[in-house]
């Protein structure tokens, strides 16, 4: 495995570790870091392997190996501190898609407090992977997936209450980013 978990391919490596035992979670991080990829115009030119590793790392928190709190941004970002990655790989997979909303309901929030979140075009664009891309890997609007997780999740769980608040941020990123990769030049 490359010791470079900043790079697309040393997080793809990392992330193909651990994920493709849990199916449907294996195929939706292979299509967040192919998005990531179409939406890198939208950040900076140094960033964008940032960005597409920290697609690829996004959910690694889910693998069984890694549970801890249960709370899989921040089981994920713990795990690559542990690694020694790059202090902002690792607070882009703890913030990812309105972490600190669930963190709230989850009784998280000091935890994940530790990681700094940072508002750039990167998170901005790391939000809009996620959240144009379903549980398997299917190509959605942001109201679709958010309405599509809104299902799955019954009302009053921890994850239904925070993408019912988050709701607002995370279609800010998404439009953001939709406006960065409309206003790049051609």
């Amino acid at each position: 495995m490359s010791s470079a978990l900043d790079t697309p391919q040393g997080a793809a490596e990392l992330a193909e570790s651990l994920l493709p035992p849990l199916g449907n979670r294996w195929l939706h991080t292979q299509a967040v870091a192919a998005r990531a990829r179409e939406a890198s115009v939208a950040v900076s030119e140094v960033d964008r392997d940032l960005l597409v590793a920290a697609a690829w790392l996004h959910d690694i928190g889910y693998a069984p190996e890694l549970r801890d709190t249960g709370f899989h941004p921040l089981d994920g970002a713990r795990h690559l501190e542990s690694l020694g990655a790059p202090a902002r790989l690792v607070r882009l997979v703890a913030h990812h898609s309105g972490a600190v909303y669930e963190a709230e309901q989850r009784g998280l929030s000091a935890e994940l407090a530790v990681y700094e979140r940072e508002d750039s075009p990167v998170l901005d664009a790391l939000i809009f992977a996620d959240m144009t891309t379903g549980p398997a890997g299917q190509s959605f609007d942001f109201d679709a997936r958010i309405d599509e997780i809104l299902v799955r999740y019954e009302p009053g769980t921890e994850v239904h209450n925070a993408i019912s608040k988050a709701r607002p941020y995370l279609r800010g990123a998404v439009e953001r980013t939709l406006d960065r990769m409309a206003h790049q030049p051609m």
